[in-house]
């Protein structure tokens, strides 16, 4: 059954509502997390991290939005200092983002363009730094959960993404935290097809999700994520709702 399906199992189980926070970029995984995740389990908060990404304008917009939608509370946390260490594309506006295709996408491996892709976007121990962070909250508002959008399509060149690194925060949560905060990724398993036709089956909000490294008035779709992104959406026969919304 693995991670997600065994503490889904528990959650349906529990008599009692189960709470989470939730880690809210609104990108397209993390939207998706959410609305599976609002399913079963009270979501008490949304956090969005500013760490001087490209986007965080857009993301913070729209992640605020997103939680409108939802009726929960959303809180912006600032990470300047990340920012300061940070020399990848992502942070650094002096270095070129890359541009792909969809040939480029392999969606069940990696190639030396994605993984190339991944190296110059990377942030230094971004997702443990979030986690942590987000471990605290959880703790101090007697949440059992964290919920994120990790995948196993990113997972190929993002190994903070990955089931291995789940459950090994799951057990460094163990020690850190008194009630034993778990992380809870409803995609784990998933490519982003998946996650789109599973987005779209629980109406997860996806016209207010944004993907783009950039945060320009419309997404580029020339970045990685991007194009997995139309990739995805494409593969699901369907039209991305955030470019039907503006008029794309």
């Amino acid at each position: 059954m693995g991670n997600t399906g065994k503490l889904f199992q528990k959650i349906r189980d529990s008599e009692l509502k189960m709470k989470a926070i939730t880690l809210l970029s609104s990108g397209l995984d993390s939207v998706a997390a959410l609305a599976i995740a609002a399913e079963s389990l009270e979501i008490e908060m949304a956090l969005t991290f500013d760490y001087g990404q490209r986007a965080c304008r857009r993301e913070i917009e729209y992640s605020r939005k997103v939680c409108e939608h939802f009726g929960i509370e959303h809180r912006v946390i600032k990470l300047d200092w990340l920012a300061e260490i940070t020399h990848t594309s992502l942070v650094n506006r002096e270095e070129e983002v890359p541009a792909l295709s969809l040939e480029d996408i392999d969606e069940a491996a990696p190639t030396a363009i994605t993984e190339a892709s991944a190296k110059a976007v990377w942030v230094p121990n971004r997702n443990g730094v979030m986690l942590n962070i987000a471990g605290s909250f959880a703790e101090s508002r007697g949440c059992d959960y964290l919920v994120v959008g990790f995948n196993e399509e990113e997972a190929g060149t993002f190994p903070d993404n990955s089931l291995d690194y789940v459950e090994a925060m799951d057990h460094a949560f163990s020690y850190s935290t008194q009630n034993g905060v778990r992380v809870l990724a409803p995609l784990i398993k998933l490519g982003k097809t998946e996650i789109v036709k599973k987005a779209l089956e629980v109406k997860a909000p996806l016209e207010y999700s944004w993907s783009c490294y950039h945060g320009e008035e419309t997404p580029c779709r020339k970045c990685e994520s991007c194009v997995r992104r139309a990739r995805a959406f494409k593969n699901a026969g369907v039209k991305d709702p955030l470019l039907e919304r503006s008029g794309i």
